[in-house]
């Protein structure tokens, strides 16, 4: 099924071809969406641009979400070649490598400020930026993670932001919803991403993971990608303010049962 044919989505964070942004563009692309990709200043470049020609996208635009100038002129020229937007992916999320070790109050001013700026506050201003060209029904999706409910050792200043972030979505959520505008997050399992590389522990904990989990299995970006299709589709239409886990159930759990036996 085409669940996104005629449906444009601007797709902001993609890094390399193990981004979650990236399997959320192909699980779009392979829905019938027409697509838009953003990527994080030049050095990425080389990178994003054959991934967008693999799946015939054509509008690939750098855009440093720090700046609402170069926010607003990307909002401009995606409603200039597109008229509309019906989505918009947040899948951004960065703090300093050295914020992502050791106790969580040896964070930093400058890296608090940094985290919850780029990770929270950019989700806002690019909802704002992109409000006068969204359609009806329109859908804008962010990416979470369970360390902004539970303490993630090492998550620290991310699982702060990350608790921001959802608090974002449910007022974006409420401020949009007269507009018939739906705003929802995905709470991804771990993945090997480039942002995942930079936090102390990750290898072990992903290693241990498909262990814990209930459906003892490792989440992938082509899970995610496609629970993005649902919400952001005409089967997600009364769905807003919601964080949606695809973690393989390990959210639901109390103790890991290795823990738990006597």
């Amino acid at each position: 099924m085409n669940l996104l044919e005629g449906k444009t989505a601007i797709i902001f964070g993609i890094a390399n071809d193990r981004s979650i942004a990236w399997g959320i563009a192909k699980a779009f692309h392979e829905n019938g969406a027409t697509l838009g990709l953003s990527y994080a200043g030049e050095a990425l470049e080389r990178r994003v641009k054959p991934l967008a020609e693999a799946i015939g996208c054509t509008f690939v635009e750098s855009c440093d979400v720090a700046d609402d100038d170069q926010i607003r002129a990307t909002a401009e020229k995606a409603a200039a070649v597109f008229g509309k937007v019906d989505i918009l992916v947040h899948s951004i999320g960065f703090a300093n490598r050295d914020e992502l070790s050791g106790p969580y109050y040896n964070t930093s001013r400058a890296g608090f400020h940094l985290a919850m700026d780029i990770s929270v506050y950019s989700f806002t201003a690019l909802a704002k930026a992109f409000q006068p060209y969204f359609s009806p029904n329109a859908a804008l999706l962010t990416l979470t993670y369970y360390g902004s409910e539970k303490v993630a050792p090492h998550y620290n200043v991310m699982g702060v932001a990350k608790a921001a972030l959802e608090a974002s979505v449910r007022y974006l959520a409420y401020d949009f919803g007269p507009q018939g505008i739906r705003v929802n997050a995905i709470s991804a399992g771990p993945i090997r991403t480039l942002a995942a590389a930079g936090v102390s522990g990750f290898k072990t904990m992903y290693r241990r993971f498909a262990d814990l989990a209930p459906l003892r299995q490792n989440v992938t970006i082509e899970d995610v990608g496609k629970a993005a299709v649902f919400l952001c589709s005409d089967l997600a239409v009364k769905t807003t303010g919601q964080v949606l886990f695809v973690d393989s159930g390990y959210n639901i759990l109390g103790i890991p049962e290795e823990l738990g036996e006597s």
